[in-house]
This record gives structure tokens, sequence and C-alpha cells, in this order.
């Protein structure tokens, strides 16, 4: 097998299906195609990827994107975007690097970086900022977009959080399987290999209301997120009279229709309260989830944390393509959405367009962004929202 073929089912698959792609003049998809062909053709996988990311990125519709995490080798760094700054949080066993933000790599300052590789990204910019971790750990990427050292070594500007500074070099050729430190769907975590344990996380915290934890919406097996929602829309229903505390940070989506049972039990009750946790890594279902609470409890629903991942409009359904050769996943879309306005077209799926709502702008309420913390963790942090709640 050959890139050629990776590279025929993009254009036989992706492009004709996704309607993202209407949006773009025929001219500047006809160049990237060119490009992208070309390095097939030679055989150049890691060249033939960046401009596959390249033409996939061009609708900026985050869900229509080539994912190179499986196909690639890095260097042994986890980078992490946290707020608007990017973190260096972990690395591969046996790798000693110092913790902190990243101020530069091989000199050059990390937002001179960021803005070469935009293109390369697809989605908003908050997306951009999830999605372009690996490309600072891809030494490759790095010499494509003109940011490579001049010998075999990428050299790191990181500061910790008393302020100091450190330099340190890791060999390039000194690399690991991408996905062992940057999974497909980006969750922010630490831990790269971190998933949930469950659906659904409820505690009451007393007087002061229940907290809801609800990390993904993402269920293959169809079966256990049905069921945990349900149980938590008895919960909720149950005690209507109290206020609540949504964590959806780092749900990265699935099947917000199976959601619903627990958005009916939220809105019955007319006065509750309602505040929803939301971050950079929250995307497509899980933001759904939000528009549909917003529109429905109007300012009873306050919204805390960061910018979410994806913008209230955007194409979404479709699929996988598995490109055999290359060994990289290139997500396509097919449907259309639109909950800011609540509108739909003939790609949007019936079951869907009969959801869609005029949600409006999503805006923050409190802007918080930290990275998580162990009181953050014990529950310190959900105590003081739903205290402010009743004040």
């Amino acid at each position: 097998m050959s890139l050629t073929q990776d590279f025929e089912q993009i254009l036989e698959t992706a492009l004709p299906t996704d309607p993202s792609f209407q949006r773009i003049e025929q001219a500047v998809i006809d160049r990237c195609i060119c490009d992208t062909r070309r390095y097939a053709l030679e055989g150049s996988k890691e060249a033939f990827l960046f401009s596959a990311m390249r033409l996939l990125a061009l609708p900026d519709n985050g869900h229509t994107r080539l994912i190179p995490n499986d196909a690639i080798s890095v260097l042994p760094l986890r980078f992490v975007s946290i707020g608007t700054a990017l973190h260096l949080i972990g690395t591969a066993p046996e790798t000693i690097a110092p913790r902190g933000e990243l101020i530069a790599v091989n000199g050059t300052p990390l937002s001179q970086i960021e803005a070469a590789s935009k293109r390369f990204l697809a989605g908003t910019r908050q997306r951009k900022r999830v999605i372009g971790s690996i490309l600072l750990a891809w030494p490759y990427a790095l010499a494509r977009l003109g940011f490579s050292s001049k010998d075999d070594t990428t050299e790191y500007r990181v500061q910790d959080e008393n302020g100091q500074i450190t330099d340190f070099k890791v060999e390039n050729g000194y690399t690991v399987p991408a996905s062992t430190l940057y999974p497909r769907n980006e969750h922010g975590k630490a831990d790269p290999a971190w998933k949930p344990e469950r659906f659904v996380e409820i505690k009451d915290w007393q007087g002061l209301g229940l907290s809801i934890l609800l990390p993904s919406f993402f269920d293959p097996g169809e079966s256990a997120l049905p069921k945990a929602i349900s149980g938590a829309a008895e919960q909720v229903s149950a005690c209507s009279n109290k206020a609540l505390l949504i964590d959806i940070r780092g749900n990265t989506g699935g099947d917000f229709l199976q959601t619903m049972p627990l958005i009916d039990a939220i809105s019955e009750n007319a006065s509750r309260q309602v505040v929803v946790l939301v971050d950079k890594f929250t995307f497509s279902a899980a933001i759904v989830f939000v528009a549909i609470l917003k529109h429905r409890l109007g300012r009873r629903l306050k919204l805390i944390g960061e910018e979410m991942g994806d913008a209230l409009m955007f194409f979404a359904e479709g699929g996988l393509l598995d490109l055999p050769t290359s060994g990289a996943v290139v997500r396509y879309s097919s449907a259309f959405h639109d909950w800011g306005n609540g509108t739909s077209d003939e790609t949007t799926p019936a079951e869907i367009a009969r959801q869609i709502v005029p949600a409006g702008a999503l805006d923050l309420d409190w802007e918080w962004t930290a990275k998580p913390t162990a009181e953050d963790a014990h529950g310190a942090f959900y105590q003081r929202v739903l205290k402010s709640l009743s004040n």
C-alpha cells in the first residue's frame, strides 16, 4: 500500500461528503490538494500528514480534521493548554524535564510559533489551542514551520510557578509514539491515558445543593450512558428545591440526545439556580447540552470557566476514516448545526433538527481558568460556587 491510497480516501469520502468545504473557494482547495498529492506520491509520510492537516483545516470546522496522533512520534513531552498559556505538565517514563509554562522553542517565542501553526489546525481559537499542543513536541512540524534548531536537538524554555526560567534540550532522535502522550480526544488531564470511570457522579453538599460531574457523553456500548442519565434525572427531580452545579469541563462530546432526560429534569423547577463549569476541552455535544439548558433556563443558568472548544454554529456527524498506510485518522462532517440562531438545513438529521433551539451567545458569567488542584478535586471549589448561588 502507498500514501496515495490514503490520499484517495480523503478525496473520495471526506471532501465530497463534508458540506463545510462548500464555503471554501475551489482554487484554494485545489492548491492544498496539489501539495498533499505531491507528498503522497513521494512517499513522504510526515510531509503528507502535515499537508493533509492543512487541507482538512480549510473550513475551520473543528469537527473536520486530520488526527495524526496514531501515526507519528514526538519528543517525550506532554504540553497542555491552560488558560491562554501552554504548559509542560508531563513526560514519558524515564524522561526528566522541568514543569512549567512554555515560553520559547529553539529561541523563538511561543506566540510566533502558534501564529504560524494556525492554518494547519482546525476549528475555533480554543480548539486550536487544544489540538495544537502536539505540534510543539513534533520535530517535523517545528521544522516545517521554520522553527527547528541548527543541530539535532530541540531546546525549550519554561517558567515555573515561582517565575524561575529553565532552558533544556531534548535529542530529536529520542521520540515516543504520540498517542502515548496525546490522546485522540484531548481532555487536558495530566495523565494522557485518563478515562472517566463513570458517566455521572452526583454529590449532595448538604444545604448548598447538588454537584453533577458529567465527564463524557460518548458511550460505545450505547447502554451505560442512558442508564446513568436516567438515574441522575431521577435524583435531580427528587431534589427539585436544590441548586445545581454541573461540571462538564473536559467533556469532549458524544450523543447529546441521550442526555435529554437530565435536561428535562433540570428544567422542571422554574426557580432552580444552576451553574455549569466549562473549559476549552468542552466540545460538541457537551456544548449542545449547555445551549439547550441556557435556552430553557435563561438567566437562572450561570456559566463559569473559559470559552468552550467549539462555536455554536458548526458541522458534525459524519464519520472517521482510518488511513491504512500512514496510520492517521480523518474526522469528517456531514451535517450542519446552528445552536446560536436555532437553524438547520437539509443536512441536519431530523432527530437533531427537532431539538435545535436559539441559545444566543453563551457568554461567561465568571471567567475562571486554573490548573486543576487538590482543593478543586476535593470539592472546595464546588462548595464555594454553590454558596455564591445563594448570595
